[in-house]
């Protein structure tokens, strides 16, 4: 299993900071579990093939771009450039 941590800042609560922990077997596409926290709570969540290909279809996106976009905001966050906002509600 692979997993990364990333800190993010969401536009929601500029001043919050919080930790995304993205973990997954083979690729993201195939599924991924989420842990978010605020060092004092935590919540989790999976996301499974079936929701990302669902997600894809509604946005009428292609899965396999719709899984890079994935990619970039919630693993390579930092490469990213703070291309992607985050919005904690």
């Amino acid at each position: 299993m692979e997993k990364t941590l990333n800190r993010i800042h969401p536009v929601s609560d500029p001043g919050a900071t919080y930790f995304l922990q993205v973990s997954w077997e083979k690729d993201l596409g195939t599924g991924f579990g989420l842990l978010l926290s605020d060092c004092q709570c935590a919540w989790t969540g999976t996301v499974s093939e079936a929701d990302i290909s669902r997600e894809a279809a509604d946005i009428e996106m292609d899965r396999e771009k719709y899984v890079e976009e994935l990619r970039k905001a919630l693993i390579a966050a930092e490469e990213s450039g703070g291309k992607y906002n985050f919005v904690i509600s």
